[in-house]
């Protein structure tokens, strides 16, 4: 089936909500702004005469690069595919303004969207000109060409701020391009459903609706669980097959298998925490965090991998013997069991392929990676925006249901505010939450204005948090806690990735996205700190904002090369830390991290290992994501008995390690955050003590990864779920002891 035949089979759309009101930007910033992005995602024509709106080229060259990217095109692409594509820009994409207009007005923080304006507005003044591109004219008023030479020359600046913003106006550009662009996807041969995707029929949820009104709603549990994502749910299954009332409430909404897979566009806003476009306070890493029903088990790609043995250990010396325990591995155990946890049924795609056999060439360990697709193959490609097939055993497919089918109750839409505490004998007791409840819109969808609002109380004899590594520590912040535990020992095992063209077309999209890693530099510094390797996500909107931007018809020459890329990850260990903290003016996440030089240096070694592995499975051009480092290109006369020894290739392996991994140039990204409210031995050393209970409270308790004491290694999945296991089990027992247990009603 072609791509344009699957576009017509596509699952349901899932509408936005409305862009923010208000102007985010002035008019002649928008202008300044659309020449930045239309000179990163230009035009192009074949002219010697320069333009204000398309970058020129001379004939031979445009006629040279129409070739080349049409070597990449599908067959059964449009005839007029590649015109489409060179005349496609950026400004002009339908959507486009829309999309940035929704990320800088509901997403971006206040002082970096006031630095964007700064900029923007100096770029239109004679002064600001003059000083951020060596002309006095406005920016928007300089000639495309001119236009793409100032912004190369402040990827080279040596000024960082000057390389950072660079790199920032890129990856907003490209990001918003690949999502909307309707050019993009038949020249990659991407289609909106997955080609071996089969649409799937997910749980009939029923959700808690209440009636307008102004007085507080008041809703009596034994147990309210703040998330539904792989902690919380796991906690709702147990305590409700306990015999307990339990409402799982989440400010996420749920939309049901046939509205998956999402496009990017509407994923971002959907199923990821801030519109998918976190960053760090120094912008160094971008992370990703799912907030969706089911959170970031909705949005995973398969990966159940169960903590290894030296973490367990280091755990364990940290006073926490749980985690070397047999109750520990039975947890693993039996979470793994519930959703068919296997490698039986793995079938690799061609990035993995390359990942495990170019590692075993290599005399590299490396293994394949259970899958938690409950018995089946599941040979998609596309989990990262939803599972349509209903088949990725995730909270939504089977926790949750365990725990509905046991009585449970839940609420979407409800935006958690605090914890509601009573005094008794100098102890804070948890009694339950305070928030605000939005219905959905009048049509069952979130995109209209039409909503009941409710102030919410829930009140509760036990209170689990399970809002995630980034919200978890501000929910204990908002409700009074002042533990300076709270929020520290932020670990995201950091990421950037390496890309290699190779001569045939792969689809790197189709397939099981995670199913092989490598673990040969896993443990550099005989203390279980090092970096994995492993395939990554290959949805062209994920991929594509990573790749370097060196000029407009560069950038274009580049992108269709997608469709014959393997990409792969060096996932670090970290064992330096960062910090979680509201925002000053609106309370909304920050993030304090930035790769130490300990770890980066875990990291290369690593990137040079997956360089290697990319050779050796012949990719003929190999790219790290790092701005400025120029693409190793294979010589077609090497000696390929040389292998990885090929002196030009040296030559540039050892260009790469000189270089190291400076800032801003090097492309980090996360999806794996752990450690905000640290399990530890005593209250100096964390904020939940071995069962998971908050320190200096009764009846609070976290289970989320934000309880991990250090970085757990691995994809954190399995092991949130095992100690959301642990936790929950033991809050049942304690119900049971005070003789709390009740038949599941509300």
């Amino acid at each position: 089936m072609t791509s344009a035949e699957l576009d017509i089979i596509a699952p349901l759309d899932a509408p936005l909500p409305p862009v923010p009101e208000g102007e985010v930007l002035t008019a002649s910033q928008w202008t300044t702004l659309f020449a930045i992005a239309d000179t990163i995602i230009p035009a192009i024509e074949a002219s010697s005469t320069q333009s204000i709106h398309k970058l020129t080229v001379q004939p031979s060259e445009y006629t040279n690069a129409v070739q080349k990217i049409q070597e990449h095109v599908p067959t059964d692409a449009a005839s007029d595919a590649v015109r489409k594509y060179m005349e496609d820009r950026a400004s002009l994409v339908p959507g486009f303004k829309d999309l940035i207009h929704r990320t800088f007005g509901d997403y971006m923080r206040d002082d970096a969207l006031k630095g964007i304006r700064v900029v923007l507005s100096a770029l239109d003044t004679r002064a600001g000109c003059y000083l951020l591109t060596g002309y006095s004219t406005s920016f928007h008023l300089q000639p495309v060409n001119i236009r793409q030479q100032i912004l190369q020359s402040w990827s080279r600046s040596y000024l960082p701020q000057l390389r950072q913003m660079a790199k920032s106006f890129a990856a907003i550009s490209i990001a918003t391009w690949s999502k909307q662009s309707v050019a993009l996807n038949p020249v990659l041969g991407f289609s909106r459903a997955p080609v071996h995707g089969k649409p799937g029929k997910g749980y009939n949820y029923n959700f808690m609706e209440l009636p307008p009104g102004e007085d507080q709603e008041v809703v009596d549990t034994d147990v309210v669980i703040i998330g539904s994502g792989c902690g919380g749910a796991v906690c709702a299954k147990n305590l409700a097959e306990a015999g307990h009332r339990v409402l799982v409430t989440d400010r996420a909404y749920h939309f049901p298998a046939e509205h998956l897979p999402m496009s990017s566009t509407d994923a971002s806003i959907h199923l990821f925490h801030n519109g998918g476009i976190d960053t760090s306070d120094d912008n160094s890493v971008a992370f990703l965090a799912g907030q969706a029903w089911g959170g970031g088990g909705t949005v995973n790609w398969s990966a159940s991998l169960q903590t290894q043995g030296f973490v367990r250990q280091e755990w364990a010396n940290e006073g926490l013997p749980f985690f070397t325990s047999s109750e520990y591995q039975n947890c693993l155990d039996r979470v793994c069991q519930r959703m068919g946890v296997s490698t039986k049924y793995i079938e690799h795609n061609e990035n993995n392929r390359v990942l495990i056999e170019g590692a075993r060439k290599l005399g590299f360990s490396a293994k394949e990676v259970p899958q938690n697709t409950g018995g089946n193959k599941h040979y998609c490609g596309y989990c990262t925006l939803g599972c349509g097939a209903a088949e990725k055993q995730g909270p939504v497919v089977s926790w949750l249901p365990d725990a509905a089918n046991a009585g449970a109750q839940f609420m979407e839409g409800f935006e958690a505010e605090k914890i509601v505490f009573d005094f008794a004998s100098g102890r804070k007791i948890a009694k339950g939450v305070e928030g605000t409840w939005t219905s959905r819109d009048e049509m069952g969808g979130v995109s209209g204005s039409n909503k009941t609002k409710r102030r919410v109380l829930i009140n509760a004899k036990r209170v689990i948090v399970s809002c995630g590594t980034l919200h978890s520590p501000l929910l204990l912040l908002r409700s009074g806690l002042t533990n300076p535990q709270i929020g520290r020992n932020f670990h995201c095992h950091p990421a950037t990735a390496v890309a290699g063209v190779f001569p045939k077309e792969i689809r790197p999209w189709e397939g099981g996205i995670l199913t092989t890693i490598c673990e040969e530099f896993s443990n550099q510094d005989s203390h279980g700190h090092g970096a994995k390797i492993n395939a990554m996500t290959m949805i062209p909107s994920w991929v594509l904002p990573f790749l370097p931007w060196t000029g407009g018809l560069d950038y274009k020459l580049l992108a269709p090369k997608m469709s014959r890329m393997c990409v792969h990850c060096c996932v670090i260990r970290d064992r330096d830390t960062g910090q979680i903290y509201p925002d000053p003016v609106d309370g909304r996440c920050r993030i304090k991290y930035s790769p130490s030089a300990f770890d980066r240096k875990h990291a290369l070694e690593c990137i040079l290992g997956m360089c290697k592995i990319l050779y050796v499975m012949g990719a003929k051009e190999i790219i790290f994501t790092q701005s400025g480092l120029p693409f190793f290109t294979r010589n077609p006369d090497a000696d390929e008995e040389l292998g990885v020894n090929e002196p030009t290739f040296q030559a540039w392996l050892a260009n790469l390690r000189r270089r190291g991994l400076p800032q801003p140039e090097t492309n980090w990204g996360s999806a794996h955050q752990m450690g905000t409210c640290r399990m530890a031995s005593s209250e100096k050393k964390g904020v939940v003590d071995p069962t998971g209970k908050v320190w200096g409270t009764e009846g609070l308790y976290v289970a989320d990864a934000s309880v991990f004491p250090s970085a757990s290694g691995v994809n954190p999945m399995v092991t949130n779920m095992a100690i959301s296991d642990m936790i929950s089990r033991g809050v049942a027992r304690g119900l049971k002891e005070e003789g709390n247990g009740q038949s599941a009603r509300l």
